[in-house]
């Protein structure tokens, strides 16, 4: 397959017709021209039948632009962590490009767990250069959806439960991207909190839910991140298809948030060409259609805003304005990618993006526990390592759906280990247990075979061997990208750790007391063993650099600083969407087949409301097994007593609290500030808390700093659906500052007029 390029487009304007007539350049291509009046005039260029082209594909990741014009097509690709390798025209088997090797980037519940807004920016600029390189115009991410489930298959793409940290983090990395002249695509709105029914479930939320967790990070990207593109989901709300739907698309999105932007479709989830018209979807992709058997020339034809559309207008049933609205948000877009002349080069697999995707990975490890301080290794002390489980040895830049990357290296726990610790100490192997020895997805390879027929007492007993008779124990286990883990298109099916770990993990830790437990995974895991384990360390799915950061955090190059975006529950049962909500749909239905197809779609009902996470666990005094916005550190601080600069706010004005945050320890480290806010008394049931503000301070030993955060009336407010507004209630509030949900060091009191 040869790709087409923006060059056909500059060889159809040299010799079009228009050109051949008027040797003045039209004023769409009139780069000094206001864009309104280029985007007008390309607009009354163009035929009816080149402006229906225009909304939709032309091959799996494609979309046709004007030829006649010099209108380049558009050229999308996943995903959020790194540029995918090229398909087929057609096809999802792969192009057999040589030249398609990336760099992959920590998934984003990494660079989430990093709460770091400049470490977002570094990442999106990264991304964004290896996309313009590759000659891409839409990123399609980053993903968004809050964490309500541990069961949801694709949460290692999102950046957790918190609506509020999503939305900082997300915005910052839009920008890093689309300062390369490369469009994100914000997904998937909304309400794909799971994968299983994501074809077939209609989901039922109540509006408060919906406007205080749900959308808020959808609208910083849109309002705060200008996110030029946006990305339909493929479930139902209101009995609607998300990206046809008229409350999200219209009401909300372009209504309400005043978007001008492109609503862009899932692939697949488009399903009547009448609601696509009217409900705001300005760009479909990936339809289940066959052209072939309609006798359209190809399948793309008869896409539901293809040919449909246009003998739906040829025969007077539908006007013509919203097909304007459409090519006119496609033509800005155009103007911002792959017409803008300004836009940088890029650049793929640098040493500088190997860095950062290196530094995001350290930063975004999290330290869940270090009794007797096992971590960081004592070099001195480590004569022989063991090093013990599979995802030491297993590649995961492959599968988990589309998220699957090519990548010209990924260095793996066990050779960062070794590369870090080899020239001192003596690393051993051992397997410990056998899960996926797959090492395929969409024709993409990972060149590795882990057959292994030993017995399950085999593996234990070899590798607790090797733990006895050595210094320290690092098992490497958790999740991996296979179907019914963290992968697209499935959900876990228990939230216990797969291939007898817990049997492994136990096991060792009754053979040697040095031992630490490191946990690749995107979600939380129930953890029996964790009284037994004096080092638990969770380590995300960090891609290309993986081992080397790994390694860097165990040896105490780099100090922990990562904190959990999502709330770790001890026992499923303790979260709310399985205590109180329907999951995975209801459960009458359930029983009665539906689900099955998209003509009997299941329901899906969110009854636990606002009390997602760590909202649910701290209003109704649920102990976790580890809280939302926790992380240790290989050093200590210390918060001081938190003062404001004032007692009373007017409903217009900021107040701002400032905390001394001081390193206590003898090793330069980073905290995170974490600032909730308490509404004391209020008409509508609150959740205990809510973090409204952060900042992450870096202070050698020694050092003290003074941390500032400001907030305003957003930060007091909630959502009246009776009045279908932002409420921020009069009344006495408390501001809580600690470095987790459930570890504040200091309160205080402020009145809202």
């Amino acid at each position: 397959m040869l790709k087409k390029t923006a060059f056909i487009g500059l060889f159809a304007i040299m010799t079009s017709p228009l050109m051949a007539q008027d040797t003045k350049t039209p004023v769409y291509l009139d780069e000094t021209k206001p864009v309104e009046l280029r985007v007008k005039d390309a607009l009354s260029r163009m035929t009816l039948e080149e402006k229906v082209a225009m909304l939709h594909a032309q091959s799996k990741f494609s979309s046709p632009g004007v030829p006649r014009l010099g209108i380049p097509e558009f050229w999308t690709t996943d995903g959020p962590h790194g540029v995918r390798p090229e398909v087929m025209w057609d096809e999802w088997d792969q192009a057999g490009w040589t030249n398609d090797s990336i760099i992959a980037y920590p998934a984003l519940t990494a660079l989430s767990a990093t709460w770091n807004k400049k470490m977002s920016w570094n990442y999106g600029k990264a991304l964004g250069e290896e996309a313009r390189y590759r000659k891409k115009d839409i990123l399609l991410g980053p993903g968004v959806n809050i964490y309500r489930t541990p069961l949801n298959g694709r949460n290692f793409e999102y950046m957790g439960e918190d609506p509020y940290l999503t939305s900082k983090m997300v915005v910052p990395y839009i920008k890093g991207v689309q300062s390369n002249g490369v469009a994100t695509s914000v997904k998937h709105f909304a309400l794909n909190n799971q994968e299983m029914f994501r074809h077939t479930s209609n989901v039922i939320v109540d509006d408060r839910a919906l406007y205080e967790i749900y959308l808020p990070p959808f609208k910083a990207a849109v309002t705060e991140g200008d996110s030029w593109t946006i990305m339909g989901a493929y479930d139902m709300y209101k009995g609607q298809y998300a990206s046809q739907n008229q409350y999200l698309l219209n009401d909300i999105l372009k209504g309400e948030w005043k978007y001008k932007g492109v609503v862009v479709s899932d692939w697949g989830a488009v399903n009547d060409t009448q609601q696509a018209i009217h409900n705001s979807l300005d760009l479909e992709f990936g339809s289940w259609t066959n052209g072939l058997s309609v006798g359209t020339k190809n399948a793309y034809d008869n896409y539901y805003l293809a040919k449909p559309y246009l003998d739906l207008i040829k025969s007077g049933k539908v006007g013509t304005a919203e097909l304007d609205d459409k090519v006119t948000r496609l033509l800005n877009l155009a103007f911002k990618t792959t017409m803008n002349t300004k836009k940088p080069f890029g650049n793929i697999a640098s040493e500088e993006h190997k860095a950062i995707a290196k530094e995001i990975g350290e930063e975004g490890i999290v330290l869940l526990k270090n009794q007797g301080n096992v971590l960081p290794i004592d070099i001195n002390k480590a004569k022989k390592i063991a090093v013990i489980g599979e995802n030491a040895i297993k590649i995961m830049t492959v599968g988990g759906g589309s998220s699957s990357l090519k990548v010209k290296y990924e260095t793996l726990p066990l050779d960062g280990i070794k590369s870090r610790f080899g020239k001192q100490s003596d690393v051993q192997y051992a397997r410990g247990y056998v899960g996926d020895i797959g090492g395929e997805y969409n024709g993409v390879k990972s060149g590795q075979n882990l057959k292994d027929d030993r017995s399950p007492a085999e593996l234990l007993n070899e590798a607790v061997e090797l733990a006895k008779n050595s210094d320290y124990v690092i098992f490497v286990g958790g999740l991996n990208k296979a179907d019914f883990q963290d992968s697209e298109g499935n959900d876990r099916k228990s939230y216990g750790l797969p291939y007898n770990q817990d049997n492994v993990i136990s096991a060792l830790a009754k053979a040697n007391k040095n031992l630490a437990v490191i946990l690749v995974s995107g979600n939380a895991v129930a953890m029996p063993w964790i009284k037994d384990v004096p080092s638990v360390v969770q380590a995300w799915y960090l891609g290309s650099e993986a081992g080397n950061s790994i390694a860097s955090v165990l040896a105490g190059d780099a100090n922990p600083s990562g904190k959990l975006p999502f709330t770790f529950p001890v026992k499923l049962e303790d979260n709310s969407a399985h205590q109180l909500g329907e999951y995975p749909g209801n459960k009458e239905e359930l029983a009665a087949g539906k689900g099955k197809d998209q003509k009997n779609p299941i329901n899906i009902t969110y009854n636990e409301g606002i009390l997602v996470g760590y909202r649910w666990h701290d209003t109704k005094k649920i102990k976790p097994l580890f809280s939302f916005g926790h992380g240790l550190s290989y050093t200590t601080f210390e918060f001081g007593k938190a003062k404001a600069d004032k007692t009373a706010i007017s409903q217009n004005d900021q107040i701002t609290f400032t905390v001394p945050v001081k390193n206590t320890g003898k090793k330069a480290g980073a905290e995170v500030v974490q600032l909730y806010i308490s509404d004391l008394k209020s008409s509508l049931p609150r959740p205990l808390k809510e973090l409204k503000g952060f900042e992450k301070v870096f202070l050698n030993p020694g050092e003290e700093k003074l941390v500032s955060i400001t907030i305003d009336k957003s930060a007091l407010s909630y959502f009246d659906p009776e009045k279908h507004d932002w409420i921020a209630e009069p009344g006495d509030f408390e501001a809580q500052i600690g470095n987790s949900s459930d570890n504040i060091k200091t309160k205080i009191k402020f009145t809202l007029k």
